[in-house]
């Protein structure tokens, strides 16, 4: 009592009070956007005196936000070299036929890489393959989708890199003066946390996950995943040559769909499966951008050589100068009505046209001989000054100016050794983690595995926003006595009540917190009332923190509570209810395993 007077005649601690309020309604409500929501907070405890600007800003220049941001960038870098390319093949391979075989592959070995990537990256990189995979399997995503989420949340808490809010956790251990943590300083919780939940995963009845159906132009609705149109021959030193369409990479590994096959002059139509390739077969494919680039990279195939390139043309992406754009045929433009080919375009333009792509519709003509339509996209090749000619075209709209995101398959090797070193430097030396990760940032860059501008591209400023921002609450709580005042009510709740009876409540308030708002803003509020805690139920302030961060990550229950549930709410069609049926029996397990996992860990 004498704590909750104290509050009432502390003027700061009332106006921190009225932020925390204002922040609960904006996270709930969305009224803003959570980064927005986060500035916001930060800024009206400054402009009231509650803080200082060193105080209040002190989370945007911490080693943990510093970490993160080095660590959007070497994720960057392994997408981008092809490093998780195996991952996508697997998945595509005849070895994974049913739902259950996916699951357990989602379980046990794309959960522990989201021990060291980010999971949300992970899971943007294998939506497309995992729809494609039910796709052609004619079963609905809403079966599998919803496991890739949850699989990705279970690694997340494997390592300190797993997750943005794991960072934040160490930061505001830092800041509650107990140090941060370690690489692997919850990694004993978090190996039996993954497998108990890869094992629900594994052996929930499949009647919790519904059955939404297949939605037709569902691998359509993304311009990135949309489907370009190019002519291409199989060169005789193609991996291609001598297999069937159906044991070939194509497929497993790339969404690709031929449409026709050309060799002499027989023509070939669908279904193509058994089709053995020979050398100069042309073929007529529907691919992704991104499998395009690849695809040429790794010289599996090359452009035509009688249409619209020379022999020589598929070497452009060694050439220096030479960049990809995407153009539109706008209303009105003079090129509508003609092929290419009387346009004589590569001369005309001096540019390389790669693909086109046209709507949903399927182009059966080949590339050179198509006629160009209002609203066509083509993917093209041309040097610097040629696309700036291009921009000041009326017959041309220039989408997207320069593309610099060319995979870069050769530098693999590179960017998964640099990722190995990453890991293990931190672990066996005295070499702080945000040096290694910084120092790996650089060795990417050095190494050709990404360029400068990409790791300034790659960087989430609304996560950076967000984490730096909410940093400020933490400080704000202890420093006007709210948290003392939160863990006392809270701790004469609990007073009665066994240690791991009163982890349970803390772990289940933490989660259903959560739901409500996102799991960092859930973290940056709870964490300094929970440490509070430590003494009365003895044990470490770390162990309160743990409870407090697995209560947050371990989000299963609504599509709001972990980003990753969003990401595959919309590709999977589900429901809000959906979430809850298929995550309440692993929230249940986690509820009562979690403070076991504490108390056997830190009761010692």
């Amino acid at each position: 009592m004498n704590e909750l007077n104290a509050v009432y005649e502390n003027p700061q601690a009332l106006i921190t009070l009225g932020v925390l309020l204002i922040a609960i309604i904006c996270f709930i409500g969305g009224a803003l956007a959570p980064e927005l929501t986060g500035l916001l907070s930060v800024s009206l405890l400054m402009a009231t005196g509650v803080l200082t600007p060193q105080k209040a800003l002190a989370g945007f220049g911490s080693p943990a936000l510093i970490t993160l941001m080095g660590l959007f960038a070497v994720s960057a870098a392994l997408f981008k070299s092809g490093a998780l390319d195996r991952l996508r093949e697997l998945i595509a391979s005849e070895s994974i036929r049913s739902p259950r075989r996916l699951i357990a592959f989602l379980g046990f070995v794309v959960a522990p890489i989201s021990g060291i990537v980010p999971n949300t990256p992970v899971v943007a990189s294998l939506l497309p393959v995992i729809e494609a995979w039910c796709h052609r399997r004619k079963l609905s995503p809403s079966r599998v989708l919803l496991p890739l989420s949850f699989a990705t949340v279970l690694g997340g808490t494997l390592t300190l890199l797993g997750s943005s809010v794991n960072l934040l956790v160490s930061d505001i251990s830092e800041q509650l003066g107990y140090g941060s943590l370690d690489l692997f300083s919850f990694t004993a919780i978090g190996i039996p946390i993954w497998l108990i939940g890869t094992l629900y995963l594994l052996l929930a009845p499949q009647g919790l996950l519904p059955d939404r159906g297949i939605q037709t132009n569902e691998l359509s609705d993304n311009n990135e995943q949309a489907g370009y149109f190019t002519e291409v021959t199989i060169p005789k030193y193609s991996e291609l040559v001598g297999q069937s369409l159906h044991n070939s990479r194509l497929q497993r590994r790339f969404d690709v769909d031929v449409l026709e096959l050309q060799r002499g002059v027989e023509r070939f139509l669908p279904p193509l499966a058994d089709r053995t390739f020979q050398p100069g077969d042309r073929l007529l494919l529907r691919v992704t951008r991104t499998d395009l680039l690849r695809l040429q990279q790794e010289h599996t195939i090359q452009l035509a050589k009688n249409s619209l390139s020379s022999p020589k043309a598929f070497d452009w992406v060694e050439s220096e100068g030479q960049k990809t754009v995407e153009v539109l045929l706008p209303a009105g433009s003079t090129l509508a009505g003609a092929s290419l080919r009387e346009l004589r375009f590569r001369q005309r333009h001096n540019s390389t046209v790669l693909a086109l792509r046209r709507g949903q519709q399927t182009v059966q003509e080949r590339l050179g001989q198509a006629i160009l339509r209002e609203g066509d996209v083509l993917l093209l090749q041309a040097p610097l000054d040629s696309i700036r000619g291009l921009q000041a075209n009326n017959d041309l709209l220039v989408l997207d100016q320069f593309e610099n995101d060319l995979p870069t398959v050769t530098r693999k090797p590179i960017a998964i050794a640099i990722a190995i070193l990453m890991v293990l430097l931190p672990a066996f030396t005295s070499l702080p983690l945000v040096a290694a990760v910084l120092l790996s940032v650089i060795a990417m860059v050095a190494s050709g595995c990404i360029r400068p501008t990409e790791v300034q591209r790659s960087i989430r400023l609304d996560v950076i926003l967000l984490l730096g921002s909410l940093s400020s609450f933490s400080v704000a709580m202890q420093s006007t006595g709210l948290a003392d005042v939160f863990a006392g009510s809270l701790e004469s709740w609990l007073k009665d009540l066994p240690t791991y009876t009163a982890l349970v409540v803390i772990f289940l308030s933490t989660t259903f917190f959560t739901q409500l708002i996102s799991n960092a803003a859930s973290v940056a509020l709870l964490a300094p009332v929970a440490v509070q805690l430590a003494d009365g139920m003895n044990l470490p302030p770390i162990a309160l923190l743990m409870t407090v961060l697995f209560g947050a990550s371990q989000s299963f229950l609504t599509p709001m509570g972990y980003q990753t549930n969003l990401m595959v709410f919309g590709p999977g069609r589900y429901r809000f209810l959906d979430v809850t049926k298929y995550g309440a029996g692993l929230t249940a397990i986690m509820t009562l395993v979690v403070p076991l996992l504490i108390i056997w860990k830190y009761n010692g």
